[in-house]
């Protein structure tokens, strides 16, 4: 077969794939499958994205238990590292009155945190390939997850605010280059994909949950001993870095994966780290537009959720006359998001992923008038946690179907692309709506996400239009 001697760059750049039904690139030759087994999130028995000529992937029908034992430790791992994300996002919310307190800030200048934040996101995601191919998955985890700590243990100090805010740029790559070595790796993973992508999403969740909990206590102490919050992180951090070198111990990807039974036929040890197949890769990725709706989709995504999450406190001290316990609200909203990426699956699965986004959002966007228009400080408790939940699986199925849809051979790169592009939106959100609360009060917060999540519903139909148009996409 032709197609099978071409590499999946040219098998990309020349959109001559055949797909099924469902979107899924499939060889000639390939048998029909019962789809509504994609749906339930069995990569077991879905068909390969190419045939293993094309793909370079071979997954045993079985894996020892050795194997299985291997894969599922490392798995647990990558969901303490998503636990931490959602741990650093989570104390955001309620620590944002304090810290204008402490250092005398107003709206504009406490969105530097996020501005930073967002630079040092941007870096990551712009880097992630070159560094992931060059470095390799285990040290990156490495690397990123110490950032963070080093990062917590500075800020732990209360020093000046631009010291302060400076290591928002190292915690923003941190985070973007954790997000990444995490999706990519769960996304190459062939069997129960679905299910293992939501479950890492809702660790995310369960972070973000418990941060606030824990953070409005500290957020109530005088002085500086509210920075002691950030000892407890950085420690958090200290112990991820440990953890993925035990379990990792800095091998690559492809090494991992061999490891578990889901082995790369191609080598590509010996030669990622040429700047030419770097480059390449990143020009395969960059030539997907997929890839960038889906860039854009994150990016606006979460912006949304940490703008939510970020945000939420202030809005219900300052507008629904809300006490020091409005920190709570931010861990609804939170455990809604934690619930629903896991409560929900089944319901994503019945009526489909693709379409299922679009009444999340409709009802997102109904709530958050709620939250606008309602002057209830329980009613808007309750929508904002109900809008957590709605929310919740957007992201996981962002990422399911960007592994399912793309080339093996540039999904972890596209992935860290599009995780890069999610964070980078988690600071350029937030700070937009600081910028706009610092001449329009607070009040605009639901008026910014309910701009935002029509946004998204424009981009996720951008989304399956050029899927549909580059690869003979039927969503139904």
């Amino acid at each position: 077969m032709a197609a099978a001697q071409r590499s999946p760059e040219v098998l990309v750049e020349s959109h001559e794939l055949p797909v099924l039904r469902h979107g899924l690139v499939s060889s000639s030759s390939a048998e029909a499958y019962d789809t509504r087994k994609l749906d339930e999130g069995s990569r077991e028995e879905r068909p390969m994205a190419f045939s293993e000529a094309d793909n370079g992937i071979s997954v045993d029908s079985e894996q020892t238990p050795q194997q299985r034992r291997t894969e599922l430790i490392r798995f647990l791992s990558l969901l303490y590292g998503f636990f931490l994300m959602g741990w650093q996002d989570g104390t955001t919310g309620p620590m944002l009155p304090t810290l204008r307190a402490y250092y005398r800030l107003g709206f504009a200048e406490i969105t530097s945190l996020f501005i930073l934040q967002c630079c040092g996101a941007a870096f990551g995601a712009f880097s992630i390939v070159f560094v992931l191919q060059r470095f390799g998955f285990g040290k990156v985890l490495v690397a990123g997850t110490l950032a963070h700590a080093v990062s917590m243990a500075v800020q732990s100090s209360a020093p000046p605010f631009p010291a302060f805010a400076t290591c928002s740029f190292f915690i923003g790559w941190a985070q973007s280059v954790i997000g990444a070595a995490g999706n990519g790796y769960v996304a190459s993973l062939q069997r129960d994909g679905s299910r293992k992508m939501g479950v890492l999403h809702a660790a995310y969740g369960l972070g973000a949950f418990a941060a606030p909990l824990v953070s409005t206590s500290f957020a109530a102490f005088t002085g500086r001993k509210f920075a002691f919050l950030y000892i407890l992180t950085a420690g958090l951090g200290a112990s991820g870095a440990a953890l993925y070198t035990l379990i990792f111990r800095f091998k690559r990807i492809e090494v991992l994966l061999a490891e578990t039974g889901e082995k790369l036929l191609h080598n590509e040890s010996a030669d990622v780290r040429s700047s030419t197949n770097t480059l390449a890769a990143l020009r395969s990725i960059l030539a997907v537009p997929l890839v960038h709706c889906m860039a854009i989709f994150a990016a606006i995504y979460v912006g949304v959720e940490i703008t939510i999450g970020g945000w939420v406190v202030t809005f219900i001290i300052d507008e629904r006359s809300g006490g020091p316990g409005a920190g709570y609200i931010s861990a609804g909203f939170f455990g809604g998001l934690m619930l629903g990426r896991v409560l929900l699956l089944p319901l994503n699965s019945w009526v489909g992923e693709r379409r299922v986004i679009f009444g999340y959002a409709l009802l997102t966007i109904a709530l958050d008038i709620v939250v606008w228009r309602v002057p209830s400080l329980v009613g808007n408790a309750v929508a904002v946690s109900f809008m957590g939940m709605l929310l919740g699986p957007w992201f996981p199925i962002v990422m399911r179907e960007t592994g399912l849809l793309l080339p093996p051979s540039i999904v972890t790169g596209a992935i860290g692309y599009i995780s890069g592009f999610g964070i980078i939106g988690g600071a350029v959100v937030p700070t937009i709506t600081g910028v706009l609360a610092s001449r329009f009060e607070i009040k605009v917060m639901p008026i910014v996400v309910l701009v935002m999540t029509s946004l998204m519903i424009f981009v996720w139909s951008c989304a399956a239009w050029t899927s549909r148009k580059f690869r003979g996409i039927k969503i139904d």
